[in-house]
C-alpha cells in the first residue's frame, strides 16, 4: 500500500492488516505452529520439517519477523526463532476486539 493511501487509516486498521497479510500463507502458519510445538527452532530444523526450500523458508521467516510477530537470535553461526509473546499478544487483542464488533453487532444483512 502507498503511503498516501496509508494515511488515510487508523493504526489500528494498519496494524490488522499487517499482521494479516503477514498470515496469509500457509508456509508461515505452518512455521509458527512447529514453534509454537518446539518453543524455538533453528532455521535448518524448520527445512527438515517442511516441504520447501531453505530459501523459502528463509524468506518466510524474514516476512513473519518484519512484522514482529518471531524473534531470532544468533546461536554461534544459526539463528534460533521463537514467537516474540509480546507482539502476539498485541496483535491477538486487534484481532479479537474487531471479531468481538462483530458477535456484537448482530444485525441483519441485505
Amino acid at each position: 500500500m502507498g503511503i498516501t493511501k496509508s494515511i488515510d487509516y487508523r493504526k489500528a486498521e494498519l496494524d490488522i492488516a499487517k499482521y494479516a497479510k503477514a498470515l496469509a500463507h500457509p508456509a508461515r502458519i505452518a512455521i509458527i505452529q512447529l514453534l509454537l510445538k518446539k518453543q524455538s527452532c533453528i532455521c535448518g530444523d524448520i527445512v527438515d520439517e517442511l516441504p520447501i526450500s531453505q530459501s523459502t523458508v528463509s524468506q518466510h521467516l524474514k516476512e513473519l519477523k518484519e512484522v514482529g510477530l518471531i524473534k531470532g537470535e544468533i546461536e554461534g553461526a544459526s539463528v534460533c526463532y521463537c514467537l516474540d509473546e509480546k507482539e502476539w499478544s498485541k496483535a491477538r487483542l486487534l484481532f479479537v476486539q474487531m471479531f468481538d464488533k462483530v458477535a456484537v453487532n448482530k444485525t441483519k444483512c441485505c
